[in-house]
């Protein structure tokens, strides 16, 4: 049983970790959104609101926090929400570009690309070592997973922007972040509605924090 000094310094090390990741994010999400638009880059526009995604849901993840169970279940129910309606737009920017044209500037993307991996290899080092903590901090480490694949797709598509001369691998990996952004949303939804739906005793002494079996239920099915 983890003693009250115990868990709240678990709640301040999940704190200052969540501050960390959420402001790399925001920042990244600023810079790559300008360049992305400015490069008419459609992967760099996804791959920016994937950061947003993620620094939205790392604000939620410190409000749930040293929280009851119930409510980490719901904050990771509007984490995944959230993504859901983002992917959801990088669909319509995707459909979009594809019908106005576009010319995406592939050195641009791929700079871009490189400095976006290189910050969420950072968050993902970060998180992999609390990422079993609870639900939310896995559904944090679920996104910086994600966002590793996507930087190196846009990485890719940057190349292949060159030597094909057109704009359909910008298009291809705007629509791949979309699908893998919609998926994992879904993931953490179906979570989080199992935990609430079947829902976890919450202890009333301080020195008896309640148990969150649900991060260990998130953990066993490693969400994609």
């Amino acid at each position: 049983m983890a003693s009250c000094c115990e868990t709240e310094a678990r709640d301040a090390r999940q704190r200052r970790l969540l501050w960390a990741v959420l402001v790399a994010n925001a920042l990244m999400f600023v810079i790559e959104f300008a360049v992305g638009w400015l490069a008419q880059s459609t992967g760099l526009i996804a791959d920016s609101l994937d950061m947003l995604a993620d620094a939205a849901v790392y604000s939620i993840g410190l409000y749930a926090v040293g929280r009851a169970p119930v409510h980490k279940a719901r904050a990771a129910l509007v984490n995944g929400g959230l993504q859901f309606v983002l992917g959801l737009l990088v669909c319509a920017d995707v459909a979009r570009r594809a019908l106005t044209g576009s010319e995406p500037n592939a050195l641009a993307m791929g700079w871009m690309g490189a400095l976006a991996l290189a910050v969420n290899l950072f968050c993902f080092a970060a998180l992999t070592r609390q990422k079993g903590d609870d639900i939310n901090l896995h559904a944090s480490w679920v996104c910086a997973r994600n966002d590793m694949a996507a930087n190196l797709g846009v990485m890719l598509a940057a190349g292949l922007v060159v030597l094909v001369g057109a704009s359909w691998p910008d298009l291809l990996i705007g629509l791949g972040i979309a699908g893998l952004i919609l998926h994992s949303s879904l993931g953490i939804i179906r979570a989080a509605r199992t935990a609430l739906r079947e829902g976890t005793p919450v202890a009333a002494g301080c020195c008896e924090p309640p148990t969150d079996a649900h991060a260990a239920k998130f953990e066993r099915e490693n969400l994609v």
